[in-house]
């Protein structure tokens, strides 16, 4: 009889922690930050705040990928999306969401607006 309990207690807790993986996940999306070797107060703050809008919303199930582009110049993801400058991109299979401009623009006077953007970008995918 105890080992039924045991065997149940298990499966059970088993069926929980898989379905709670699942609703959790979110598919598919991916945000990747490339930058240069050498960054200014702005590129830092477009990571930073960044990161923090990532882990506010999503916690860990979405990380930012930061990617030097310079020393990774051969790297499938500078040549599949063509990164020739510091670029902020959401991704969702083929959708793609450019959120460089709007990045630089707010990251180090304005953070709270490129965080609503991020969450707003990718609640919608």
């Amino acid at each position: 009889m105890k080992k039924l309990i045991v065997i149940l207690i298990l499966c059970f807790s088993g069926i929980t922690s898989i379905d709670a993986q699942s609703v959790v996940k979110p598919s598919g999306i991916e945000v990747y930050y490339f930058h240069g070797t050498h960054r200014c107060a702005t590129c830092n703050a477009v990571e930073k705040v960044t990161k923090e809008a990532l882990k506010q919303y999503y916690g860990d199930r979405i990380a930012l990928q930061s990617i030097n582009r310079e020393e990774d110049k051969s790297s499938a993801l500078v040549k599949k999306y063509q990164i020739a400058g510091q670029t902020l991109l959401i991704v969702k299979g083929d959708k793609k969401e450019d959120l460089t401009n709007i990045a630089f623009m707010n990251a180090e006077r304005s953070p709270y607006r490129l965080k609503t953007k991020i969450k707003e970008t990718i609640d919608k995918m």
